[in-house]
């Protein structure tokens, strides 16, 4: 790599930041990213950014909004110091739930968070698995979403061999669970479910066949588990042999961590896109694949102008 790369972090997620500058051999750029006594955020970036192609990877995940906040402000003191070219990395994109109008007086926060990051003066967008593929639409920069399955696949291909079914926990991952089990020759099964409240979900009954089968459940994002858990629970009663899930996000608020350890999965997959709490690290069930490498191939190839296609190995 040149020396006409830089990237930042804000407080996210420097664990992730930091391993992606390892894969880069470049170093992490000095930032001071805090809070005046009130709050506010402040920013002040330590180094020349005039002329160089800036990165500022920083996940939206809990605190959201404090995070979201970060990335702006970063964002604007490296466009007001003359950065040829910003790049938000926003490995965990959140506020992506709230993606079109399902109730009357409600926003859509989705194209809200897109015009900021626009507006603060992003020229690109660098995530992955995007909760919804459409968001990419609500910018009017390149969004670049890359897919977990790079990392995921060939951690189920290693790991569960025979009698394998993917399992979609709702109606909205079936498209993602059909493309993971067409790539690994599996059956595909869905979970149909009526969720009550946010947050809350009620798992109905199982479409497809499980009896016997290594099962794996396939989502892009675990919030509080219960959906997980409820599903994991369908499946073991019609008779699959073990449960198994991989998630691309581990937001894991409220119970999530006592509804997993409550649940007959065996076994929790996720990628290191959201740092896992005390409790999360230390919950035995969950097993943490990172996504630093892929990152660091997408940030190379677009400071490079090289095409990324290649890193899209799985479309549905």
């Amino acid at each position: 790599m040149n020396n006409n790369i830089r990237i930042f972090t804000g407080n996210a997620n420097p664990e992730l930041a930091g391993k992606i500058c390892d894969h880069l051999q470049v170093p992490l750029g000095r930032a001071m990213v805090t809070t005046f006594s009130d709050g506010e955020i402040r920013v002040e970036i330590g180094e020349n950014v005039r002329g160089r192609d800036v990165f500022l990877i920083q996940s939206t995940c809990p605190p959201a909004s404090q995070n979201l906040m970060e990335l702006l402000v970063m964002m604007d003191a490296v466009k007001r110091a003359s950065a040829r070219r910003i790049t938000a990395v926003v490995p965990y994109f959140g506020f992506a739930r709230q993606d079109r109008k399902v109730a009357p007086r409600v926003p859509i926060t989705a194209k809200l968070v897109a015009d900021l990051l626009s507006t603060a003066g992003a020229h690109r967008v660098l995530t992955l698995d995007l909760h919804v593929g459409q968001i990419q639409g609500f910018f009017n920069i390149p969004v670049d979403n890359l897919y977990a399955s790079p990392i995921i696949i060939p951690y189920i291909k290693e790991k569960f061999r025979d009698d394998l079914a993917i399992v979609s926990p709702d109606a909205g991952g079936v498209a993602r669970a059909r493309a993971y089990a067409k790539r690994l020759d599996a059956s595909l099964g869905l979970v149909d479910k009526r969720r009550d409240a946010p947050g809350k979900a009620k798992a109905m009954h199982l479409i497809g066949e499980v009896l016997g089968k290594e099962v794996v459940i396939l989502d892009d994002i675990i919030d509080t588990g219960g959906t997980l858990r409820e599903a994991a629970g369908a499946i073991v009663q019609r008779g699959a042999r073990n449960v198994y899930a991989c998630c691309t996000h581990a937001v894991l608020s409220g119970p999530a961590v006592q509804n997993l350890m409550d649940s007959p999965l065996t076994s929790l997959v996720v990628t290191d896109t959201i740092p896992l709490g005390e409790k999360a690290g230390n919950c035995p069930k969950i097993v943490v694949l990172s996504v630093a490498h892929l990152f660091a191939r997408a940030i190379e190839n677009i400071h490079k102008e090289d095409s990324i296609s290649s890193l899209f190995e799985i479309h549905f």
